[in-house]
């Protein structure tokens, strides 16, 4: 059974949304559910600081045993800091999702958008938990 936490966001594509207590500044990455379908990780594509994405807008790749898969922002924003470590760690994303294989911090543009995604009940019925 996958790892849900309440207190985050989710999107239909997989992708978390982590409020950092910065303002405008959240993190991302992929969810507990989604690294444990994907398999073990063994490379991540990820933007530069300072890039914008709109909603929805692919901002980078995720490659595993199993297949590769497009990563899609959750919020329109600017890239603010990248998680360099998935580099030289790309299974980080398996063993740590949530903390150390975040993938992405961005400024968000509206944070009236987090609203607009899945809270963790939501989520749950969304993978079928």
């Amino acid at each position: 059974m996958a790892n849900i936490p309440a207190d985050l966001r989710y999107t239909t594509e997989h992708e978390y949304v982590k409020q950092t207590g910065a303002d405008a500044i959240m993190q991302i990455g992929i969810t507990d559910y989604a690294q444990g379908e994907l398999g073990d990780v063994v490379y991540v594509d990820l933007p530069k600081v300072g890039a914008v994405f709109g909603r929805g807008d692919v901002f980078g790749t995720i490659e595993a045993v199993k297949a590769v898969s497009e990563l899609y922002a959750p919020l329109a924003g600017t890239v603010t800091d990248v998680n360099n470590a998935l580099e030289g760690d790309p299974a980080l994303v398996n063993r740590d999702p949530y903390g150390a294989g975040w993938m992405v911090k961005l400024r968000v543009k509206n944070a009236a958008e987090l609203e607009q995604l899945l809270n963790s009940e939501a989520y749950k019925k969304h993978i079928g938990q």
